[in-house]
């Protein structure tokens, strides 16, 4: 393997030095509301406010049941512990947007209602997070392309008017750096290993780029998808690998924000929230 892996890894990390981005969400028992001001500020649209926040812990949730799918059946154990941080990560994101979502939408329901009790076409995450996970591979390229996505878009909401997201952003970067140095360097470790990890690498990609547009589509601006596609081709050249584009169709809706799904999501919720419906409002 050429040593150019190590480059694209360090290139990745710069400007996100500001700590050990490596662990998980509350692994450091920070709390990143404390002193956040809950009231937003006058002028923000609460509706779309609300909208976002549910969007991205959507995304968040819906990811982080898949990385948990790999408990038990990762490659190696450090793999598996890995992934079940990054899950755990999502997870953290996911539960500070849920809430948000009920101080501001005018329900005041709590995280659950949002996880446990609504039906897949009510559910607002990009398609991409719903697919099942496949090989290996297929889950670093599905990784790689989240999180430098979902990176680009938090350094964004990091200067958010509203202070809970912001605050909630701005924990997120550190741990999303992190989630995209990871995949990067499995990306480059597998495109330029042996023929056959190359082989299903590529594969990956493959079966990634369709999800793509609908990620570009959603990451709010110009810049954010140019930095996230610069990403994605400097860590595939590094690995000696091709990254197939599929042009959106300019002023298409997003499909997931818009409550189109897979036939995906259906199966993946019915395991997240058959508990909590078959006993609702039950306490352990």
């Amino acid at each position: 393997m050429s040593n150019e892996s190590d480059h694209v890894y360090l290139s990745l990390a710069e400007g996100h030095e500001d700590g050990d981005a490596r662990w998980a969400f509350g692994t450091g028992f920070e709390d990143p509301l404390h002193g956040v001001s809950i009231e937003p500020p006058p002028g923000v649209d609460l509706g779309a406010l609300a909208a976002s926040c549910l969007e991205l812990a959507d995304d968040a949730l819906i990811s982080a049941q898949r990385l948990g799918e790999w408990c038990t059946r990762a490659p190696e154990l450090e793999e598996e512990l890995a992934l079940a941080n990054i899950g755990l990560d999502l997870l953290g994101q996911a539960r500070l947007l849920y809430s948000r979502v009920g101080q501001v939408d005018g329900t005041g329901r709590g995280e659950d209602a949002y996880a446990y009790f609504r039906d897949p076409a009510e559910f607002r995450n990009v398609r991409l997070a719903e697919l099942p996970n496949g090989d290996f591979a297929f889950s670093m390229a599905r990784l790689l392309a989240f999180g430098a996505w979902r990176l680009a878009v938090f350094e964004r909401l990091a200067g958010s008017p509203d202070p809970v997201l912001a605050a909630v952003a701005a924990k997120g970067v550190k741990e999303l750096t992190y989630h995209r140095q990871y995949a990067a360097e499995w990306t480059v470790r597998l495109g330029d290993g042996t023929d056959e990890s190359h082989r299903r690498m590529q594969r990956g990609l493959d079966e990634v780029a369709p999800y793509l547009p609908e990620l570009f589509d959603s990451c709010g601006s110009p810049e954010a998808h140019d930095e996230i596609l610069a990403v994605l081709r400097e860590v595939t050249a590094a690995a000696g690998l091709i990254l197939p584009l599929t042009e959106s169709t300019p002023g298409s809706a997003p499909l997931g924000r818009a409550g189109r799904h897979t036939g995906h999501l259906e199966p993946l919720l019915a395991q997240l929230q058959g508990l909590a419906r078959a006993h609702p409002e039950a306490t352990w």
